[in-house]
């Protein structure tokens, strides 16, 4: 069911530092900050050949991310995003299985204008998973 990697979020307490690490230390393309405050990050992407890296730094007190740079002051990896061919089909095949959908259940629009939905880590082997309609 699941497709390519999409890309693999790794949450930072400082987006500028974290960009620079990327952009002038290992030489990559980094893409312009985006507030998605809807979300309650901003985000920007790392390209690599095969896949891409998503800087998230907290926005707002009300942050998802915030209680997570709370336990990690220094960042760290926060999530896998898989596409996937039908959001819905994902999202109920993942609810007949058992598995537990983040927040309402219905898909959000992602940092990619794409629908998204996230799966609980408990059911992942401890691995918060997003999944992302490709085109």
């Amino acid at each position: 069911m699941i497709g390519r990697l999409n890309h693999i979020a790794i949450a930072v307490p400082d987006l500028e530092e974290a960009t620079k690490i990327y952009r002038d230390t290992l030489g990559a393309k980094v893409s312009e900050p985006v507030p998605l405050p809807e979300h309650g990050v901003t985000t920007v992407f790392v390209d690599l050949p095969n896949t891409k890296i998503e800087l998230i730094e907290p926005l707002g007190g009300q942050s998802p991310i915030a209680a997570f740079i709370e336990k990690h002051p220094k960042g760290g990896m926060h999530h896998l995003c898989y596409e996937v061919d039908d959001i819905y089909e994902a999202r109920d095949r993942m609810v007949e299985l058992g598995a537990t959908i983040v927040g309402t259940g219905e898909p959000s629009i992602g940092a990619h204008d794409k629908p998204v939905i996230f799966m609980h880590p408990k059911d992942f082997a401890g691995t918060l998973i997003e999944l992302e309609q490709k085109d």
